[in-house]
């Protein structure tokens, strides 16, 4: 008898291994294919052929670090679930602000894979218009659908949040995320520094916004007042130009990481500088004082359930659960008993 199938739909390398590592709890009873996130509009389709998301998850190294990352554990990738041909029973996808025509009509459940963005303007128009939200040209309405069947969210706060932003409450689980559930076990590390003023920076201008980096890097020195910056470039940034400006307006003390484990470094550090990314919680689980363009008191509010790195099982089990159930997602929920209870709680 053959097993049935699930595919999980990556994008960044965060959300691709926080999809593997859900995947190596179902492995052994289900067939586990992946795929980079895809759509099959003909804009998306005719802008990516174009070159026009080099920097968005749907292609450039985005989704070559992903495809690398896939061969390099002997993943199966199913991309756009047209290599194998097979007959999917569960959809674990990273984002719903594209959701793949290939897939639909098949129970699907979404995965929080870190901070989402503020409402902006142009977030508030393509809400308010109903339009694609992939016109929002960023993170602000994923979760905001209620296109899935089940939602899992990294925390309490975040839960509420994808309520207030429309997805039915009824659908929200509580089950923490992968790669941030267990944020102090990287205070044992090799990272060969310490004691320093540690800069996350975003690939603001890489998905078309306003960055203006030189102001960014004086406000970092200041902050710093004397103390050693180091810098961790996102991995969409474009590092020539990036790295210039470090030169330009950072003491000549200052160091430059393009690779390495963001969370080490940030463990190491003493204070924490970021713009919008998801690191942020690193440094307020870790004690450290931090800085961000989003309000830090709501991200005390948001900060990931810590449940020493169990949200990956948690979500497993609910997909176990979940592909048999005969209803609704709300319906589900409502008898779901977790196996696991530590940090996981149930919708209301």
């Amino acid at each position: 008898m053959s097993k049935k199938k699930i595919i999980f739909l990556g994008g960044s390398l965060n959300q691709t291994t926080q999809m593997h590592q859900i995947s190596l709890h179902l492995s052994n009873d289900f067939d586990c294919y992946f795929s980079q996130i895809f759509a099959n509009h003909f804009i998306i389709r005719t802008t990516q052929k174009l070159g026009l998301l080099e920097h968005t998850a749907l292609a450039g190294q985005f989704k070559a670090r992903s495809d690398q990352y896939l061969k390099e554990h002997n993943l199966r990738n199913d991309y756009r679930a047209s290599v194998y041909n097979n007959t999917y029973s569960l959809v674990v996808a990273c984002t719903d602000i594209i959701m793949p025509g290939a897939l639909k009509g098949i129970p699907t459940i979404w995965i929080q894979e870190g901070m989402i963005d503020g409402m902006n303007t142009l977030a508030k128009i393509t809400k308010a218009l109903k339009l694609p939200r992939y016109l929002a040209l960023g993170t602000s309405l994923n979760g905001s659908s209620n296109l899935c069947d089940i939602y899992c969210a990294a925390s309490e706060g975040y839960k509420n949040h994808l309520a207030r932003m429309g997805t039915d409450r009824g659908k929200i689980v509580v089950t923490g995320i992968p790669n941030f559930d267990n944020l102090h076990s990287h205070l044992k590390n090799d990272f060969p520094h310490r004691d320093y003023v540690m800069v996350a920076t975003s690939d603001i201008r890489e998905c078309l916004g306003k960055d203006n980096r030189p102001e960014f890097i004086q406000k970092a020195v200041k902050i710093a007042a004397g103390r050693r910056l180091i810098f961790k470039l996102h991995p969409n940034e474009r590092r020539d130009r990036a790295i210039q400006e470090i030169k330009d307006h950072a003491p000549a003390d200052t160091l430059v990481f393009t690779e390495g484990n963001t969370n080490d470094m940030i463990a190491n550090s003493v204070e924490l500088i970021t713009q919008f990314s998801t690191v942020v919680y690193v440094g307020i689980v870790l004690g450290k004082k931090v800085h961000s363009y989003f309000d830090v008191e709501e991200l005390h509010r948001l900060v990931p359930v810590q449940n020493n790195g169990t949200s990956a099982r948690n979500i497993a089990d609910i997909c176990r659960a979940f592909i048999d159930f005969k209803g609704s997602g709300t319906q589900f929920l409502k008898q779901y008993t977790p196996a696991n209870t530590l940090a996981f709680a149930t919708a209301s």
